[in-house]
């Protein structure tokens, strides 16, 4: 749904109110999604990206409610609610998200709406709330993707917890093929998933070997990690094009396929730091162009991206 963000900013203030600012980014996918063989938990590995959603929230002594615009964010409109009466706030307030995020397509959008709304509402009451308190008030909404925490990070989104802090990936484009249409991310992970003893395994191994090639800046172990693990989810949902993409993929000489495991998008990772960069990015995109569907470009996240707004 297009947000017409013009309105939201004629939004009259509210003389007195007390006001907060809340941010968090998207993630493209995954970079490794599976269950481990050592205790048999959902997990995924977050890949986070450029795009964001911002919260604004004005807390209004007497209020007898949040208005929350878009009006349809209702899972963000009870949470800011549960923060107040958890603090023992009276009164109500007004919250507004605006989001360059896509919704249904593997982004993370639901996930950056709740964390945004959390710090904006913690921002107009003087509180930061922490990663982990964050992640405590999601826990019983819905499963997230971990992105209340900066960097790359390991974590069982249907436990809402996090495994480990994996670091940060150099500057990386992802040239995004989406075929259409939306998930829901909640039924999506309401499924148990087919994977036998074998694949538990061979997920952890994967896991062992992307925190290495993270520790050491090991690029083409983090593309062959996520390529198999894009490759992996087949058994879950059979993804239109693959083979086409990873062709494409290698024609550019790209580091691998990177998927949104419960959304509609698969992308081949490039690195940045290339002096061809231009050339292997035009035709990465129009080699996916030619292909039904929609193509997109992304861009990855370093510690330095991260701005002031609670992250």
């Amino acid at each position: 749904m297009n947000v017409d963000k013009e309105a939201l900013k004629r939004t009259t203030p509210v003389l007195g109110a007390a006001t907060g600012t809340g941010r968090a980014h998207g993630t493209f996918g995954e970079l490794l999604q599976g269950v481990l063989e050592e205790n048999g938990l959902d997990f995924l590995v977050t890949f986070p990206i450029s795009l964001a959603t911002t919260a604004d929230f004005q807390l209004i002594e007497g209020a007898g409610e949040i208005t929350v615009r878009p009006a349809h964010k209702r899972k963000a409109q009870a949470l800011a609610q549960r923060i107040l009466r958890d603090r023992q706030v009276g009164g109500g307030g007004l919250l507004t998200l605006i989001s360059s995020i896509p919704v249904g397509k593997g982004l993370a959008s639901s996930s950056a709406d709740l964390v945004a709304t959390a710090r904006a509402v913690g921002d107009s009451l003087g509180i930061q709330f922490t990663e982990s308190e964050i992640e405590a008030l999601l826990r019983d909404v819905e499963p997230s993707d971990g992105v209340m925490y900066q960097g790359i990070v390991a974590f069982y989104h249907r436990q809402v917890r996090l495994k480990e802090r994996l670091g940060f990936l150099p500057p990386l484009t992802i040239v995004a093929h989406d075929i259409g249409g939306m998930v829901d991310t909640v039924l999506f992970n309401r499924s148990p998933k087919p994977f036998d003893a074998a694949d538990r395994k061979e997920y952890s191994r994967l896991l062992d070997q992307l925190r290495e090639a993270l520790l050491h800046g090991d690029l083409d172990t983090v593309g062959k990690v996520s390529t198999r693990s894009a490759r992996m989810n087949s058994k879950v949902i059979a993804r239109d094009y693959f083979d086409d993409i990873l062709r494409i993929c290698h024609e550019v000489d790209g580091l691998g396929l990177v998927l949104a495991h419960s959304g509609t998008n698969l992308g081949i990772l490039l690195r940045d730091d290339i002096s061809d960069h231009t050339d292997r990015l035009a035709h990465a995109r129009k080699s996916c162009e030619a292909l039904p569907g929609s193509v997109s470009l992304y861009h990855s996240m370093g510690p330095e991206s991260y701005d002031t707004c609670g992250e």
